[in-house]
């Protein structure tokens, strides 16, 4: 186990560790030699985008994904940097699943103060896409149980209880396949 010292940013009484502090520390463990940082843009045009980041190991196979939406304007970095800001955010996430930097919360630094950003302007944020009638809506839904089950168990101390709790829960929404990969975190 590493003794590596996240770097945290206090907001509201909590701590949050940033983006950069979770790359840092996937790109420097050996745990994590030869896996892979991919990201891709589900959504993109003028005005905003969806970004879908993966975690891949050295067997080619993802290990956890993150999303994010950001709309440009939304905020002052998304005047002019809303698809930086939206990667960022997705690799933030996807390194969150992953377990890295979440001792206190999944959300990062940068999510928690644009959200604060958000909640304090006096304009409505802008809605997000609505995936409901999406050919892709089904995938995304079951990336996010996927994402949830496996942050999850690896936050419980009774995993094997845990993964029960998924199977009863999302059971008919999982496939064989999923509800295998889940077991792999019961030991």
């Amino acid at each position: 186990m590493s003794n590596y010292q996240f770097k945290t940013t206090n907001i509201r009484g909590k701590q949050y560790v940033e983006v950069n502090e979770r790359i840092k520390f996937f790109r420097q463990e050996d745990q994590y030699k030869n896996w892979s940082l991919i990201t891709e843009f589900t959504m993109l045009d003028d005005t905003q985008c969806v970004c879908k980041a993966s975690i891949v190991d050295s067997s080619n196979r993802i290990i956890s994904t993150g999303h994010a939406h950001e709309t440009q304007g939304s905020s002052n970095i998304n005047k002019t940097s809303y698809v930086e800001n939206c990667e960022t955010s997705a690799i933030g996430r996807a390194l969150a699943m992953l377990g890295i930097g979440i001792d206190t919360s999944i959300a990062s630094a940068n999510e928690v103060s644009d959200a604060i950003a958000k909640q304090d302007s006096k304009e409505k944020p802008p809605a997000k896409p609505d995936f409901k009638h999406e050919a892709s809506a089904e995938v995304v839904a079951e990336a996010n149980i996927m994402d949830k089950a496996v942050a999850y168990i690896k936050s419980q101390s009774d995993k094997k209880k845990a993964f029960e709790a998924i199977t009863a829960k999302y059971g008919e929404q999982l496939s064989e396949k999923q509800v295998a990969g889940l077991s792999k975190f019961v030991r």
